[in-house]
């Protein structure tokens, strides 16, 4: 584990301290998603919310307007340099996760699952904060901020895979530092337009509104009468380090 520093730690408790973790059990809140409205130390990638879980789901509606909310990092022309330097995070990353494999081990060290209670989402995020908070200032291989776990029949889940995150101003040089660009490609939430304040989630057109909305410019999200986001969350990537062929491996 590399550490964190004193002060970046007192800055990042400082940053958070009081803030929600989680929105709106019903509908996304980007006001009361961490560092929505903060400049330093993003945490975005700690509250996953019902709209991110469901860019998962195949079966999830309105996926056709999904694209218009998802910006990747620019690919870089490949290297034996950057393949084997991803090679070693994956073979990290595998030893790290080896344990994880049984769900009660990760809530036991405190990875939440986020909206367990939605039984049509396939893929359910199990996310330890502490790592978020720590991903904002260092990456480390083994700590992903978020394992991903596949639903079983039986009632519980398989681990395929982990997320790792950075926070949102990290400009691609540093996304290429943590992982290679020319393997992998990074992801964020952009151009989003949430529904009035204390709309009443069952009335809202989801269809026009959040992370599967056909809104994606402030222009159609102010006459629509919603809230306007240029990004939510942080940068995102997910790795799924037991698949066979290597371009699954970073699957985006």
């Amino acid at each position: 584990m590399k550490p964190l520093t004193s002060v970046a730690l007192l800055i990042a408790i400082l940053a958070f301290a009081g803030a929600p973790l989680l929105a709106h059990e019903g509908a996304p809140d980007p006001d009361a998603m961490p560092g929505m409205n903060m400049q330093a130390g993003e945490m975005e990638a700690m509250s996953m919310e019902r709209g991110h879980a469901m860019e998962h789901d195949p079966h999830a509606m309105h996926m056709a307007n999904m694209s218009l909310h998802m910006a990747y990092s620019d690919p870089r022309p490949p290297t034996p340099e950057d393949r084997a330097r991803a090679e070693r995070i994956v073979a990290e990353l595998r030893i790290a996760l080896a344990k994880y494999r049984d769900y009660r081990v990760a809530e036991a060290d405190d990875f939440k699952p986020f909206h367990p209670e939605l039984r049509q989402l396939k893929i359910v995020h199990f996310t330890r904060n502490w790592n978020g908070l720590k991903a904002a200032f260092v990456f480390d291989p083994a700590e992903p901020t978020s394992l991903l776990y596949e639903r079983t029949a039986d009632g519980g889940y398989r681990l395929i895979g982990a997320m790792y995150t950075d926070r949102r101003n990290a400009t691609q040089d540093q996304l290429n530092q943590r992982v290679p660009l020319s393997v992998a490609r990074w992801h964020r939430h952009v151009n989003l337009c949430f529904p009035p304040k204390g709309a009443d989630p069952k009335r809202v057109d989801w269809t026009k509104f959040g992370f599967n909305g056909s809104i994606a410019t402030k222009a159609a999200c102010d006459s629509a009468g919603g809230r306007f986001f240029p990004q939510v969350f942080g940068w995102m990537l997910h790795v799924y380090p037991w698949e066979s062929d290597p371009n699954l491996v970073w699957a985006h």
